[in-house]
């Protein structure tokens, strides 16, 4: 069935409960959906498909670091709406998404599990990775759920965590490669590349005048690449492109001001509003300076030469890492 959200356990309650079906269950907040997470999130829905059962993912938004150590908490991967249409493309049947603030925080770990997880979402299973915690000061650890389950009537499967080439893949180690502009090594740990969405905005018309129109994003998420160069696909209109897009202040003009702006191969139509989708496949390299905007013309061709070169060895087989990663991935 079609993914189906709740904004609280209760309406999970009122939507399945008279049925009398179990739910097999996974808890996190699930950032940017990498492979870890997607081992994860398939193997609720094939368990579920074996039970008979609901497959249902439970997050949290905004995620519990935003109301507890906001000075600490990272830049998210990926927007509350990404997520979801990451559960969607893994066939979960539900998503409970509670929000989070100082009250839930101090629910202590069995009245999480009892009172929501096991009375509420009627769970039958729960998957976690080994490394799992919960409730009140995180006091809740995967050897308490487990006794829970004995005493409430589920059973807790516990995953190994995914690593990919001896490196545990997490949203932290993204973070870290997506902000030095290693788009390309994030991507083997998402299966996919980084996107970035929002919405178009009109630029100051500078580099459709002297250079190549571009299309400036407004974008949604808190984590941007490093200031650079890089092969993209944007999605507009409907549509996706081959593109180059430039991640920074515009230097040869005297910016300042940080903006996202894509020069997308074969698109004629003047748009200056709209949602707009940018996926990072590779960087080229670092934004600089040029002495005029003639150079940084030339300049803008060999960076499309270069792209052109890199679909094209895509065309004929070669790799890109983004789609080769997950045969690559291994269970540790």
């Amino acid at each position: 069935m079609p993914l189906e959200v709740f904004r609280a356990p209760a309406e999970f309650a009122s939507r399945f409960g008279v049925g009398g079906r179990r739910s097999v269950v996974t808890v996190g907040n699930f950032d940017g959906i990498h492979m870890g997470h997607q081992k994860i999130l398939r193997e609720v829905v094939e368990q579920a498909c074996t039970l008979d059962a609901i497959a249902t993912v439970v997050t949290f938004e905004p995620p519990p670091l935003k109301v507890l150590r906001p000075d600490m908490a990272p830049p998210r991967i990926s927007t509350l709406e990404q997520r979801i249409a990451g559960f969607r493309e893994l066939g979960l049947d539900a998503a409970v998404i509670l929000k989070f603030d100082l009250a839930f925080s101090r629910i202590p770990p069995e009245e999480f599990v009892r009172g929501i997880l096991a009375e509420q979402l009627q769970m039958g299973a729960i998957l976690v990775s080994d490394n799992f915690r919960f409730g009140h000061k995180h006091a809740g650890d995967v050897a308490m759920l487990a006794a829970l389950g004995r005493l409430c009537g589920f059973e807790t499967m516990i995953m190994p965590t995914v690593a990919f080439r001896g490196e545990t893949i997490s949203s932290t180690v993204i973070r870290r490669l997506v902000g030095m502009g290693r788009v390309s090594s994030a991507a083997r740990l998402l299966g996919k590349p980084f996107v970035l969405t929002g919405q178009i905005r009109p630029g100051t018309g500078t580099g459709s005048k002297l250079v190549f129109p571009t299309l400036n994003l407004e974008a949604d998420q808190e984590l941007l690449p490093a200031r650079g160069v890089y092969i993209t696909e944007t999605q507009v209109q409907g549509r996706a492109y081959r593109s180059v897009t430039n991640v920074g202040v515009r230097p040869t003009f005297n910016g300042s001001a940080l903006v996202i702006e894509s020069h997308l191969f074969n698109f004629l139509d003047r748009v200056t509003s709209g949602p707009m989708e940018i996926g990072f496949c590779r960087r080229l390299r670092e934004e600089k300076k040029f002495d005029g905007a003639g150079e940084l013309r030339a300049q803008i061709v060999k960076d499309m030469d270069r792209a052109t070169r890199f679909w094209e060895r895509l065309r004929k087989g070669g790799t890109y890492e983004a789609r080769s990663s997950q045969s690559a991935v291994h269970r540790h």
